[in-house]
């Protein structure tokens, strides 16, 4: 590959809203799991085409047939007419169709531009790696994404939201004509997606064809030209943009209009949860992520935690789990001070949090969904070096039917399973453990309305039923007005107000620093 690839060339027949790319009857099945139904999907040049659906409905897994990562049981790809096989994600790239996956693909250990390079280096006129021509390009790339993120940052230490920066600007390097983006703005701020939008009608006005699948319904319409959706594996209903309204998208999704619940009327016991002056430093060691912050959760009680990036949610719910070390404050669990406990520690206390990123922290892809299920409460079945295999499928058993995973079975492999089927997973793992206080870091995240209101009934019946203090985080204003009892609103590691369940959007909005558009 050289320093300066081009856009791989149009065919001359193909005028803007040409289809250039179909899905003829693609069926995929998974054991008894019948993922994709016989699916036909357009792609067309120089427009988006929006794909809806609730988690499970199959559109994870027919980006990944379009885009060579795997191949369907039956049915036919078309690319410009004529019917092709991809032998991989590989072969597919050099076709010029390239996807940014929902769960990041990308390399920890390694820096920023490596990553944007991974598998495709520029080569020099010596036959080395041209490390300076990718240092400019990934610059270059970094100042269209309008991040400052420095190309020799290792990825580790970047947020998840600049991780997925890092992953669009992957897929931008490699100038593709059919460009796929599962969930892309997931972890993304406001300001993050107002600028991969523009980039979005950049690329189309150059001929371009993008398949945006997105949960945030109407962040998706600002872009998209058509719409499909599927539901259970199959497309019901297709339409151009002017013909489509939330409504529309939603009856289509879930068959039926709900919302994502009520707080429950929980009887409020004692605090279980109390922080006290709470202090955590930022990346940069210089500054404060959690600024002296105080919070009482009680037994029963859901809170919800509302701020935009950077406002040091997730380093509050990592400190109060034992993930990231405070230099001030205390945290205490019923009365106990927890300081000095390992994360496994306050697990066996009664304390968990399930992590932003689902596939790096809350699961082993290479495990079972019985043995994820398991993992965490693997002492109650085990005395010295064995375990009783009854007892564990037996937790496995009881997770699966109060938290609704919908699977082939425990055995069944983790990466088999949707978004929202592995959430449930994770929040089902943690459940498991008998805890009195869960934290959950954007649990919606990257899942659609249907599991999202799932997963918030799940958390309205452990704390009517169990007594369960629950604090979930959330960077959507819509979900903040569904099961919690309060409403925190941070802003730059402290607490810019508080709010009880009665409270606006816009009221929110407004104590987070977030502009309120009309």
């Amino acid at each position: 590959m050289t320093a300066h690839q081009a856009i791989p060339p149009q065919p001359r027949d193909a005028a803007p809203g040409e289809v250039v790319m179909q899905a003829r009857d693609i069926a995929k099945h998974y054991g008894a799991v019948k993922a994709l139904k016989g699916v036909n999907f357009d792609i067309r040049r120089g427009q988006v085409t929006t794909l809806f659906g609730e988690n499970g409905a199959g559109k994870s897994t027919l980006m990944k047939i379009l885009s060579g990562v795997i191949r369907p049981s039956s049915g036919e790809i078309l690319l410009d007419g004529a019917p092709v096989t991809f032998e991989n994600a590989t072969d597919a790239l050099s076709r010029g169709i390239s996807i940014i996956h929902q769960e990041l693909a990308l390399a920890p250990n390694l820096n920023v531009r490596d990553n944007i390079f991974m598998g495709r280096e520029i080569i020099g006129p010596r036959g080395g790696v041209d490390f300076a021509a990718e240092e400019r390009i990934t610059r270059a790339l970094m100042a269209e994404l309008e991040e400052d993120i420095d190309p020799l940052t290792p990825l580790e230490n970047l947020r998840l939201g600049q991780q997925q920066i890092v992953e669009i600007a992957r897929a931008l390097q490699a100038r593709s004509r059919i460009l796929i983006m599962d969930e892309p703005t997931s972890a993304l701020s406001a300001s993050e997606v107002e600028v991969l939008f523009k980039v979005i009608r950049d690329l189309t006005a150059k001929g371009v064809s993008i398949v945006y699948i997105s949960h945030h319904l109407e962040e998706a319409l600002t872009v998209t030209h058509h719409a499909v959706v599927l539901r259970d594996g199959e497309m019901t209903a297709y339409a151009p943009r002017a013909e489509i309204d939330l409504e529309w998208i939603v009856r289509n999704m879930v068959g039926e209009n709900f919302d994502l619940g009520s707080p429950p009327d929980s009887r409020l016991g004692a605090p279980a949860l109390a922080v006290e002056g709470l202090c955590v430093p930022d990346a940069s060691g210089r500054g404060l992520a959690v600024d002296h912050l105080d919070l009482e959760v009680r037994a029963g009680e859901i809170v919800c935690i509302y701020g935009l990036m950077g406002a040091g949610r997730t380093e509050m719910m990592e400190t109060v789990a034992g993930r990231l070390r405070a230099n001030g404050g205390t945290v205490r669990l019923n009365g106990r001070d927890l300081a000095g406990l390992t994360i496994a520690q306050r697990i066996a206390a009664g304390l968990v949090l399930v992590p932003e990123d689902r596939q790096r922290d809350g699961l082993v892809q290479t495990m079972s969904v019985g043995q994820n299920l398991s993992l965490a409460s693997i002492g109650s079945f085990t005395r010295g070096l064995f375990t009783s295999r009854r007892a564990e499928a037996q937790v496995v058993a009881d997770a699966i039917r109060e938290v609704t995973v919908k699977t082939a079975g425990g055995g069944a492999m983790i990466g088999s399973l949707s978004g929202g089927n592995q959430q449930k997973v994770v929040i089902g793992k943690m459940l498991a453990t008998h805890p009195q206080v869960i934290l959950l870091d954007e649990p919606s995240r990257g899942i659609d309305v249907g599991a999202k209101a799932e997963v918030f009934r799940l958390l309205a019946h452990a704390a009517k039923d169990r007594g369960l203090a629950v604090v979930y985080s959330t960077s959507e204003v819509g979900e903040c007005l569904s099961v919690a009892h309060r409403i925190i609103v941070m802003r730059r590691g402290r607490i810019s107000a508080q709010f009880d369940h009665t409270v606006t959007k816009e009221a929110i909005m407004a104590a987070s620093g977030e502009a309120v558009h009309h």
